[in-house]
């Protein structure tokens, strides 16, 4: 490893080798990211390796199209070269154009599937498309229309007249070097004919004579000979060739018949005459004349040209067909190209995008080991890539020490969950807000309502009849507050010792804040109830004892002056026995009073014996049927009920229940007023349920109160004049002997005049371990058949 530390020279001074590893960090960071481009592009499947392959076949095919235009004449491509090269650019543009379609249409069914990143990769692949689709489109127009006005000026009028004004000056040449050997031709020959006799005299004047005809006209060559072949003279250039391959015989006939035939090379490099000399010779003279290399090679290109010209001027439509077809082509084999770079640039960009996509929805999902390639390069994807990876890692990490935590949370919750469950008093833990947090199952049991379902809801809605305890406990300086509660549930009123106390916490500055409140309550009704009992139990038997020791004294007293003196006092008129039958009827009542608190006080213990409630109920109905036989009685057994109870305690609490009945209808309706029915009506019904057997009185009498109703059940509660508040409560303790319980109730078979609910309903609760022989479910089918 390089060490980036300052180091110090041998002058002393410091020098920093950070630059050089910056240096070669970023040389390191080129290399990366030339190779991420690289790879880029590398190949990953068959089809890549095709579409490569196509596309180097593509460009050499293209460059030898190019050359093969550009060695070729001009606008005279070789048709044969041509086609091929130009089907083999088809085959690569149709290969391409495969591959490329099939891209297209696995990324729609992408997008079409709705596949993570497939909107980003079309995104990408629209883009690239249209950029390397735009140059290449414009390229090909502009090479098409560049290519058809070229063409056109080409063609056009003036080099038109050029290429024949050209040819028209070339033959024109060549008609003028014709015209001039003819002359010339013709010139010698009426020499020679002139000086023919002189000729036949010595062959050597003949040729001097002849060469000096060519010297003078300007000739090269001249030679007369006969028909046969003969050579009489010659001058100038020797002929090499037989006489048969010089001179067609078809241009001796024409110098027969008086012209002057004019005969060119083979290189049109001299031009020769024949004439046919005068009849009596019986010769031929056959001139030449050189015609300069230089003139005939233009005039040949000038030809040329002018004939390849006319060629092309008739097979323009076809030119412009077949270079617009190659032009096309080629486009074709560009965009196709382009656009395979396009799909795959996009493929590998989005392609990193879309692993980061779908590794944030598993960690989403809550999986936080999901991990993205990271690549070699060092561009903005990887570096992406691996702060992600980082960033899983980090979150992972956070999530186990987290479940390590809430572990322990939860097991010291869960602890005092326990501890919590096991205390029979309701606790609710509260925010600093108000807000429960933690509620155990004694407060939801307490308050009739589940308290898990509450958390996070304010005290007030939850429990309003708390809510002033805690504005109470937030106001007072000690932090704490205990009252006494009545909550009203079901129709009964219920007493809570409420004890609310905060939590304090010391602050970082030092101060004191309030974290939340603990609240603890418990029911204390019936513990109420029964201190009140006991109490009333302890002054009945005190009242009984003192009360009734001089009652019977008083009682005797009086009966004995009644007997003594009755019909002797002067003057009576009966007021003596008057007195004293008051004295006796009230010493009496007296009595019935101090039996009811006695009995109260000295409730004896229930002896459960089987009996059948029915017959029970029946007994106490009869009873009061006859000592009330205005008022109607009627009862409904339901299915027959037999159970373990005390029959005479049972008894009992019916007989003060009807008689409360009978005191509540003559309360509203009147006295009962003999041989005249009352309106007054008590219904009698036995019910099972799965839990309970349920013994409903109900009257169309006065009523209950609606407030402090549930304290009609305690000693000395009454609501009549004349009531000693013992009924109920006799009553109460049977049932609670009997681990059953008293219920009050409106009646529901009575209304009044402006339909206001009147009448009582008591209800009788006997556990449905009382029961004998059957089982409770036989009882709820009976109840269901019913």
């Amino acid at each position: 490893m390089t060490d980036a530390a300052p180091k110090q020279t041998a002058g002393g001074q410091m020098t920093d080798a950070a630059p050089k590893q910056t240096a070669g960090r970023g040389t390191n960071e080129s290399v990366q990211e030339r190779k991420g481009v690289l790879a880029a592009f590398r190949p990953r499947s068959a089809a890549d390796v095709i579409a490569i392959a196509l596309i180097v076949a593509g460009f050499i095919s293209g460059a030898a199209t190019f050359i093969s235009l550009a060695t070729l004449e001009p606008l005279a491509p070789n048709a044969t070269t041509t086609l091929i090269l130009v089907n083999i650019d088809l085959l690569i543009v149709v290969g391409l154009a495969l591959l490329v379609a099939r891209r297209l249409v696995r990324l729609w069914k992408s997008h079409r599937a709705g596949t993570v990143g497939s909107k980003l990769q079309v995104r990408l692949v629209a883009l690239f498309g249209v950029i390397a689709m735009t140059p290449t489109v414009l390229i090909a127009l502009f090479s098409i229309l560049f290519f058809a006005l070229g063409v056109q000026t080409w063609f056009g009028a003036r080099v038109k007249t050029a290429v024949d004004e050209s040819a028209a000056i070339a033959r024109s040449y060549f008609t003028e070097h014709q015209n001039a050997i003819k002359a010339d031709a013709l010139a010698v020959a009426n020499d020679v004919n002139r000086q023919w006799s002189q000729f036949a005299m010595s062959p050597l004047l003949r040729d001097n004579a002849l060469s000096t005809q060519i010297a003078f006209r300007g000739l090269t060559e001249a030679v007369i000979f006969r028909p046969d072949g003969q050579v009489i003279a010659k001058a100038g250039y020797t002929f090499s060739l037989a006489f048969g391959d010089v001179v067609p015989f078809s241009e001796l006939a024409k110098a027969d018949s008086g012209q002057v035939p004019v005969i060119t090379g083979e290189n049109l490099d001299r031009v020769r005459a024949l004439v046919r000399l005068e009849p009596y010779t019986g010769a031929y003279l056959y001139v030449g004349r050189f015609v300069d290399p230089n003139v005939v090679a233009r005039v040949t290109r000038a030809e040329a040209a002018a004939s390849e010209y006319q060629r092309l001027e008739r097979q323009r439509s076809e030119l412009e067909s077949s270079f617009t077809i190659l032009f096309t082509v080629v486009a074709l084999l560009l965009l196709l190209v382009s656009i395979w770079f396009g799909l795959t640039l996009a493929r590998r960009l989005a392609g990193p995008l879309v692993d980061v996509i779908s590794a944030a929805e598993k960690v989403r999902g809550g999986d936080l080991t999901a991990r993205v390639r990271e690549g070699e390069a060092s561009d903005e994807v990887s570096v992406l890539s691996r702060a992600f990876n980082r960033m899983t890692s980090r979150l992972g990490e956070q999530q186990s020490e987290l479940k390590d935590t809430n572990a322990q949370l939860d097991e010291r919750r869960r602890f005092t969950e326990a501890v919590l469950a096991g205390v029979s008093a309701g606790v609710i833990g509260l925010d600093r807000s108000g807000h429960i947090t933690l509620p155990n199952r004694s407060a939801s049991l307490l308050l009739g309502q589940d308290l898990t379902d509450a958390i996070g809801k304010s005290l007030a809605v939850v429990a309003p009849d708390f809510a002033p305890l805690l504005a109470e406990v937030m106001q007072s300086p000690q932090k704490v507050v205990q009252h006494e509660v009545q909550v009203a549930e079901g129709g009964m009123q219920k007493t809570f010792l409420v004890r609310l106390s905060s939590e304090q916490v010391a602050t970082s500055e030092g101060t004191v804040a309030t974290e939340g409140y603990v609240m603890t309550f418990d029911d204390i009704t019936a513990l109420q109830s029964a201190q009140r009992k006991a109490a009333w139990a302890d002054v009945a038997r005190r009242i009984a004892h003192e009360i009734k020791n001089p009652l019977t004294p008083i009682q005797l007293s009086a009966e004995r002056l009644k007997r003594k003196y009755q019909g002797r006092l002067p003057d009576d008129s009966g007021l003596f026995a008057q007195c004293t039958d008051t004295i006796i009827r009230h010493v009496g009542d007296i009595g019935h009073m101090v039996d009811e608190f006695s009995a109260f006080a000295r409730l004896p213990a229930a002896v459960l014996k089987p009996a059948e409630l029915a017959a029970v109920i029946r007994e106490a109905v009869f009873l009061q049927r006859t000592a009330y036989p205005n008022i109607t009685f009627t009862f409904e057994p339901g299915a027959p009920v037999r159970l373990k109870c005390d029959t005479r305690q049972v008894g009992q609490a019916l007989t003060n229940v009807l008689k409360n009945a009978v005191e509540a209808i003559e309360a509203r309706f009147g006295p009962a007023v003999v041989g005249q029915k009352s309106p007054g009506a008590v219904l009698i019904r036995l019910a099972t349920t799965p839990t309970e057997i349920l013994v409903r009185v109900q009257d169309n009498g006065t009523g209950l109160p609606q407030s402090s109703r549930e304290r009609l059940t305690e000693p000395y509660v009454t609501t009549r004049a004349k009531g000693t508040g013992l009924g109920l409560a006799i009553v109460k303790k049977i049932m609670e002997d009997h681990g059953g319980n008293l219920s009050l109730a409106d009646s529901p078979i009575a209304e009044s005049a402006d339909g206001k609910r009147v009448g009582a309903e008591v209800t009788l609760h006997f556990p449905i371990t009382l029961l004998l022989e059957t089982e409770p479910s036989a009882f709820v089918a009976a109840q269901a058949g019913e």
